[in-house]
């Protein structure tokens, strides 16, 4: 025994001795640590993980090899002749640190050419070099199947431009900061323009020079990110650098000397004692109105407003309700109409129509001087006014060698002051001419009390010429993160808590409450005692978000990932002071009533397993599986699988994904209920209502609660590198969406002109998404590049029947027609010496609408058209650049012309009065003849000028 013991002790004692411990960091090109890295001892399964600064100790025996192996990059191997060992993954050993993404997966970070999933990634210079103001128009010319779009005047979308991905609206494209999901906007797109009846994040609250790169996922996420990930997401990726800083002043304006843009900006960092940093940027920025107003029709304003119709038996019912000494009391129309007929040949008619012929004559007039004057009818429509500051912090600091800090918070703040429609004076004119058997004698005067002469001229009758709404909306919207990352044993372990939320608030001026209300005792509360100024109320949303992820490479083949996420979502409706509500409420947006507002709150919680495995270096799968419940709706489990296969040494890949998806009715849809002012055609300004799904009027009407829109998302493509300087992909992709939310066409019930949310309908989209580079070419002392991106739809429909009569052609229109069917985007860039030119060429496709009011025999397409940028950037300095940016070059303007659906729209259109009828239908009279009042899919403004210097600290 003792000699065994002996010979134990000797084995024991000799195997420590050939154990050697290696130590060291592992770090990219850049210098910044690497965590996750795995390290293994070849030919065994002795492994370890490099920790939060890139550190990492291995004992293996005595001349082992080392495999460093991480995603994106080729794995390295190094024997083991020293006891400090520290590797460097650099550009050459396969992918560069910036083509590392961490989007798509919930295990261990891909390279942009080896992922399963299509996305795109945009480097910061990328982003600054388009001259664009906001980062949602910097993603309109260098993503093809992103799209937004500007409103002209749409009351509170004038706070936030509707935004989607794949034409699938702006509720289903998620918006993560770093990784982390980012709040909703409180508005609630309700006009008539892309968008309707949905919201999205505010993407242009995030600050340009904060970015460090954008991570683009043009693919369904549901699985990975939960609900409002159909479409795709964007990964903003805020910048982490503690030198380098540099401010940046810009300044632009258009062709035409409007929409003046002022800017400065400040990004800086610096590092936190030997353990952490913070990045850091403060943007102030206005930029002032810009005007495109048409041209108003005078003769179809007289007769849309002012005209008095002598065919309209109704004008000629006397206070005793007789028509021609006749009692009509208990007719029905027929009948009526019968009596009307008889009543035309009497002198009483003959001589009530000589006064109205009269009264015309003089009301036309009116029309005529005032369009004089205003041949645009006194509107503002185009960029309104808007000022902004921005703010934005990024963060972290190690509390050990295993564990680490991190933050990042933002806040934006927003204010924009735009116009309703201008109220003419002849707007709202007498046209029962017989009210007290009489016949006022037509003028301006008479059209409105004359207390109008105070409330919006100088006190005499002649100084009134109408007034002007005004619509101001101040958007308050802020996010923050706090996360502990941990990595022992090679397990990522990421717990993090994040806040975020959007509020705005309104106001109106220049206004009125015409309803004449009266109180309890009879004194008239408004008209000649209405206020002029009103606070309509507003919105907020607001949500807290507590993650937990869990990764690990468990070897060079196989990682995993699991983890949970518990939300709370809060959305509030605020009350407008009574004067903006009571009646018809403040004329052009009446305030939010005491019935509609209030505070509602849910609650979901979910949870996912990721697994990815390499089945040898050129195959790999990667699936997913999420269980969410909601606390209004329920519960859903959907799934992805995505696969990538390399061959021909790396040149060429085959990727595809299919997906299950989901999202959750939001809040706003949920409880949003209101009434509204719009343009009705023919009918000029009306107001329609909102009701909510859960409101006692939608249970009398049967209109049933909310429930998940689910999806299928396949997508199949290919990438390939066949040369140094060259790298492609298309993907193809097809969407169904079942169940789709919509908000309906306004429909006639007991309780007026109504609309609702409802699930619809199926439908399905499919396109091809391209996406090419060529270079850098160096030739002598210049370098030069090309990209060409593009997306084609190839189906966008919808496949079932709908549920209802509420979803009309401008329904349809809106949401399957309204947004290019093709978009490419061909830039170049060349380089010499101090100098950096980029020209960038956005082809915008056809698009067609069918407005309302518009014949069902017609249609209008908006023209293709080709957007020119062109970028010159001059390094004056080491520390100074001066960029000059011409947007839209070429002065391009969006155009639109009528088509025909069949034989009777070619009648229409060989018909110049009726071409001219269809025209004011729809363009509320010219006043919107450039965009047909429900947008454009790029801007109208025509060429704009900016200029920028950035100076490096």
């Amino acid at each position: 025994m003792k000699k065994f013991a002996l010979l134990l002790f000797t084995l024991n004692v000799t195997f420590l001795f050939a154990q050697k411990e290696i130590s060291g960091f592992v770090i990219d090109n850049a210098g910044m640590p690497l965590s996750g890295v795995n390290i293994i001892e070849k030919g065994t399964n002795n492994n370890v993980s490099s920790d939060i600064n890139g550190a990492y100790l291995i004992n293996v025996k005595e001349g082992a090899t080392l495999v460093f192996s991480y995603f994106g990059f080729s794995k390295q191997k190094y024997e083991t002749t020293e006891s400090t060992l520290n590797v460097v993954f650099s550009e050459g050993d396969g992918q560069s640190a910036s083509d590392v993404i961490i989007t798509g997966t919930r295990t261990a970070p891909r390279s942009n050419t080896t992922t399963a999933l299509p996305i795109d990634v945009l480097s910061s210079s990328e982003i600054t070099s388009t001259g664009q103001i906001t980062f949602d128009k910097v993603l309109q010319y260098k993503i093809p199947s992103f799209n937004t779009v500007q409103t002209p005047v749409n009351d509170a979308t004038s706070l936030l431009d509707p935004y989607e991905i794949r034409n699938m609206g702006p509720s289903r494209t998620l918006l993560l900061v770093n990784g982390k999901r980012k709040n909703l906007s409180a508005l609630l797109y309700v006009q008539t323009s892309p968008g309707q009846g949905e919201t999205g994040a505010d993407i242009s609250a995030i600050p340009i020079d904060a970015i460090e790169r954008v991570e683009f996922l043009r693919d369904g996420a549901s699985p990975q990110y939960g609900s409002d990930a159909i479409a795709g997401v964007i990964n903003i990726i805020l910048k982490k650098g503690t030198d380098n800083g540099s401010a940046t002043v810009r300044t632009g304006i258009t062709a035409e000397g409007d929409g003046k843009m002022l800017g400065v900006s400040l990004n800086n960092g610096s590092t936190v004692g030997e353990k952490g940093f913070v990045n850091y940027t403060l943007d102030f920025s206005k930029v002032n109105l810009a005007n495109r107003p048409g041209k108003v029709d005078a003769e179809a304003d007289f007769n849309d407003f002012v005209k008095i119709n002598p065919t309209t038996y109704r004008s000629y019912v006397n206070t005793d309700n007789t028509l021609g000494g006749t009692n009509i009391t208990g007719m029905n129309d027929n009948q009526i109409n019968t009596v009307f007929e008889d009543y035309k040949g009497s002198p009483d008619y003959n001589a009530k129509f000589s006064t109205i012929n009269q009264g015309n004559i003089t009301g036309r007039k009116a029309v005529d001087d005032f369009l004089k004057e205003k041949p645009d009818g006194g509107n503002i429509n185009g960029s309104p006014e808007t000022a902004a500051i921005k703010f934005e912090i990024n963060g972290n600091f190690n509390l050990s060698n295993e564990t680490q800090l991190y933050y990042n918070a933002a806040y934006a703040y927003k204010k924009v002051n735009s116009f309703a429609n201008y109220r003419t004076p002849y707007w709202r004119s007498i046209k029962n001419p017989f009210e007290n058997n009489s016949i006022p004698n037509w003028s301006i005067s008479s059209v409105y009390p004359t207390y109008l002469k105070d409330f919006f001229g100088d006190g005499t009758v002649g100084s009134y010429k109408g007034y002007h709404p005004t619509f101001t909306g101040d958007l308050n919207d802020y996010n923050a993160t706090l996360g502990y990352v941990s990595i022992r044993n090679g397990w990522n372990v990421d717990s993090s808590i994040t806040f975020g939320g959007n509020s705005q608030t309104y106001t109106v001026e220049n206004s009125q409450n015409r309803s004449g209300t009266k109180d309890s005792g009879g004194t008239n509360i408004y008209r000649e005692n209405s206020p002029i100024s009103f606070k309509p109320g507003g919105a907020s949303f607001k949500h807290i978000v507590g993650n937990l992820d869990i990764s690990k490479i468990l070897s060079d083949k196989i990682s995993v990932g699991f983890g949970s996420e518990v939300r709370t979502e809060t959305f509030t409706i605020t009350e407008g002071d009574k004067a903006s509500w009571d009646g018809e409420g403040a004329d052009s947006f009446s305030g939010n009533r005491p019935e509609n507002s209030g505070k509602w709150n849910r609650y979901n919680l979910g949870g996912y397993f990721d697994l990815a495995y390499d089945f040898n270096k050129d195959f790999f799968v990667n699936g997913t599986i999420r269980y969410e419940n909601y606390s209004d709706f329920g519960s859903a489990t959907v799934w992805k699988l995505s696969s990538r296969y390399k061959f021909n040494k790396d040149k060429i890949t085959l990727r595809g994904s299919v997906s299950t998806g989901f999202r959750a009715p939001t809040l706003h849809q949920i409880f949003s209920q209101k009434s509204q002012n719009s343009f009705v055609a023919g009918q000029g300004i009306q107001i329609n209502g909102l009701i909510n799904n859960i409101s006692a009027q939608a249970r009398l009407l049967g209109i049933p609660k909310l429930d998940a829109e689910k999806s299928i998302n396949i997508s199949v493509g290919v990438g390939a590198k066949p040369l140094k300087n060259i790298n492609f992909t298309i993907d193809y992709y097809n969407i169904k969406v079942k169940d789709r939310i919509i908000l309906g066409d306004n429909v006639a019930t007991q309780f007026g002109s109504v609309a609702w949310f409802e699930n619809s309908f199926n439908s399905r989209t499919s396109g091809v998404d391209a996406v090419m580079n060529y270079g850098p070419i160096k030739l002598g002392i210049t370098e030069i590049g090309f990209n060409l991106s593009g997306n084609v739809t190839l189906e966008n429909k919808r496949i079932s029947p709908v549920t209802s009569t509420n979803f009309g052609a401008t329904l349809n229109a809106l949401m399957f027609t309204s947004r290019p069917k093709t978009k490419w985007i061909l830039g170049a860039n060349y380089k010499i010496k101090k100098y950096d030119l980029s020209l960038n060429n956005t082809y915008f496709g056809k698009t067609t609408f069918k407005q309302e009011g518009l014949d069902s025999n017609l249609r209008t397409e908006f023209t293709p058209k080709l957007v020119t940028d062109l970028g010159i950037n001059y390094a004056a300095t080491d520390k100074l650049t001066v960029a000059i940016n011409i947007n839209n070059l070429f002065n391009v303007l969006p155009q639109w012309k009528f088509k025909a659906e069949n034989a009777a729209g070619t009648t229409i259109l060989n018909d110049p009065a009726q071409v001219k009828s269809q025209f004011n239908l729809i363009t509320f009279n010219g006043r919107y003849s450039q965009m047909t009042y429900e947008g454009y899919h790029f801007s109208q403004l025509g060429t704009l000028f900016n200029l920028s210097l950035n100076y490096k600290f």
